[in-house]
């Protein structure tokens, strides 16, 4: 009986070793290229202020999610987001070709989420970081990339991500 546990044990933990590093592979291969002076590049939110990556990510962590309102993943996604900021934490979204600005608001309203939000709605902000999937989530510390992953990721995920980039 010992025996069959171990072997179980020594297979379980094979098993994950390889699901990690499938995943660490998979967001190096999908991670997105951060443009040019992205850091202080004006941003526009939906409640009408202007803002920057840099000025934002100056005194803590930032969490810049990338989703869209189609996207079946950010579904799962989104409320983790809108908790982390309710919670206190430095985040900012952009919505990728979710529609006008009115319908990004009416969408957020549906679901009951509250976060700030850039709306791509042509998808340039998107373009010029190279996001090829949604949701994608960066972490932004003192103007600089220090994380990225993409796909789904949960709440104690980005919650370590953000902790990891303030250590």
């Amino acid at each position: 009986m010992a025996s069959k546990l171990r072997r179980w044990l020594r297979e379980g933990v094979i098993l994950l070793l390889l699901l990690a590093s499938v995943m660490l592979i998979m967001d190096w291969w999908r991670a997105p290229q951060s443009p040019a002076a992205f850091d202080t590049t004006p941003l526009h939110t939906l409640d009408g202020q202007t803002v920057t990556l840099g000025a934002l990510s100056a005194e803590r962590p930032l969490l810049v999610y990338f989703w869209a309102s189609w996207c079946a993943v950010c579904r799962f996604t989104t409320p983790d987001v809108a908790k982390l900021q309710a919670e206190g934490q430095n985040v900012l979204t952009i919505a990728l070709r979710s529609g006008s600005e009115s319908e990004v608001s009416r969408w957020l309203a549906r679901k009951g989420v509250s976060f700030p939000v850039v709306n791509d709605a042509d998808g340039a902000i998107s373009r010029s970081w190279q996001i090829g999937v949604t949701p994608t989530l960066v972490v932004v510390d003192k103007g600089k990339v220090v994380s990225t992953t993409s796909g789904w990721t949960s709440y104690w995920g980005m919650k370590m991500r953000l902790w990891w980039a303030g250590v």
